[in-house]
């Protein structure tokens, strides 16, 4: 495999290497959410969660549609949401 595509790879993982974030994807399984309603349900400020949304939006791993005033974020598609289920399924294994 080609080295800068495994350097992409490492990338990819770190960007998961967040609790921070990996809660925000965990929340956009179930249903898209604004900024403000990403920062109520994690108890953080509006401004850390747009921080962690850009870096999550920057690896194709979220996607923002606007909708009036507001931007609603979603999982970027199905790849990562399998992500997430497969690293859930790991942990939770016995």
């Amino acid at each position: 495999m080609e080295e800068d595509i495994l350097i992409d790879l490492s990338e990819l993982f770190k960007v998961f290497g967040d609790s921070t974030r990996i809660k925000i994807m965990y929340l956009l399984r179930e249903t898209p959410l604004s900024v403000g309603e990403l920062a109520e349900k994690l108890s953080m400020t509006d401004s850390a969660v747009s921080h962690q949304l850009k870096i999550l939006k920057n690896s194709s791993l979220v996607r923002g549609k606007r909708e009036g005033k507001s931007v609603i974020y979603s999982l970027a598609d199905d790849h990562v949401l399998l992500i997430l289920n497969q690293g859930l399924e790991h942990v939770t294994e016995k």
